[in-house]
Order: structure tokens, then C-alpha cells, then sequence
């Protein structure tokens, strides 16, 4: 506890073990399917990571979930597919007969922009301290929401911008939004 009564949070382990989830589930989907998403073209995955945040939503709003899959899952899903957005944005031009990458090369790319991810939310959250702690899982599911839109609407003006950080910026942050709604899902015992 600190010196105001509130139990000390080491938010970076916390992210680790989330991000450890996340990293488990791609690399068994990996060995699974190869990396067959590398055929998607970026605005497939924006769409992808739409289909899960709206569900998300749905379900928070309807407080009904027929499906049975709980959001947690979905969650997930939106940080894979973020990254395998970021990896494909690196990789602008890459050829079809290029696609299949060995499970070491996918990692190693997975890692590399996880890292990244993590760094930059790490200085955020040092700068904004720890606002996301306080916001409800329903906002982090809006504001994941706005992003995807904009990332749509860059994707609609063939990436340019004349302000913005761009899709790269947009998937970064709905891999935060993410993670921090999985940290506030498992501290809620989901």
C-alpha cells in the first residue's frame, strides 16, 4: 500500500501477463493456420477488429450475449489483430509468394511490435497517471470504437493525413485500450 491507503500496482507486470494471454493464443492460432492473415489487406483487419469492438458494445448495451463467448476473448482478439495490423503495416509492398512465415520469424515480428506497444503506453501512462484505472470498460470499448473509424477514414484517403499519427498510431492505441480493459476485467475477477 502507499501513502494514501491504495494497494500498489506494478502496471507493467500487469500488462505482461496480459500481453502473455494475447501472445499464447497467437502463437497457437499461428501453429494452427501459419500466417495466413498475412493475405489480408489492412482495411480487412481494421473491419476484423470493428466486428469484435462492436460486439463488445452490443453486448454492453443489450446485457444480453447469445453467443456465450464472454468479452474478454474479444479483447484478446482485438490486440492480435492490432498487431498482425502493425507487422502488415511494416511490410507495405511484401509479395503473395512471401505470406508464410516460419513460427519463429511470426513471433519474433509479434514481439518486436508488442514491445514497441508497451514502451509507448508505459510513457503514456506515466504522463497521464494512470487515468485509464478510473474509466469505465464500456468507454475504452468507445474509444476503441472511434479510433476504428478514423483508421477507416485514413484507409478511405489512401493513408494520408495532414495532422494525424496515422493507422499506425490507431492500432497502437486500441492495443492499449485493450489491454487496460483486460487488466480492469481480471482485477474484476472476469
Amino acid at each position: 500500500m502507499n501513502e494514501n491507503g491504495q494497494i500498489k500496482r506494478d502496471t507493467r507486470a500487469e500488462m505482461e501477463a496480459e500481453v502473455a494471454v494475447c501472445r499464447s493464443l497467437f502463437e497457437k492460432k499461428t501453429r494452427d493456420y501459419g500466417t495466413s492473415w498475412r493475405i489480408l489487406r489492412l482495411p480487412s483487419l481494421t473491419d476484423q477488429i470493428f466486428i469484435k469492438a462492436n460486439r463488445i458494445r452490443s453486448v454492453q448495451e443489450s446485457g444480453e450475449n447469445r453467443v456465450g463467448d464472454g468479452v474478454r476473448g474479444e479483447f484478446v482478439a482485438m490486440v492480435n489483430y492490432a498487431v498482425m495490423g502493425l507487422i502488415l503495416n511494416d511490410e507495405r509492398g511484401m509479395k503473395i509468394d512471401d505470406l508464410e512465415l516460419p513460427l519463429e520469424k511470426a513471433m519474433a515480428l509479434y514481439d518486436r511490435q508488442m514491445k514497441r506497444v508497451l514502451d509507448l503506453m508505459m510513457d503514456k501512462n506515466h504522463d497521464y497517471g494512470e487515468a485509464w484505472r478510473q474509466m469505465r470498460i464500456s468507454s475504452m470499448v468507445d474509444l476503441i470504437l472511434m479510433k476504428l473509424l478514423r483508421i477507416k477514414q485514413i484507409e478511405d484517403n489512401d493513408g494520408k493525413t495532414l495532422v494525424s499519427e496515422g493507422v499506425e498510431g490507431g492500432y497502437m492505441d486500441i492495443i492499449n485500450y485493450s489491454l487496460f480493459s483486460l487488466v480492469r476485467l481480471t482485477e474484476e475477477g472476469e
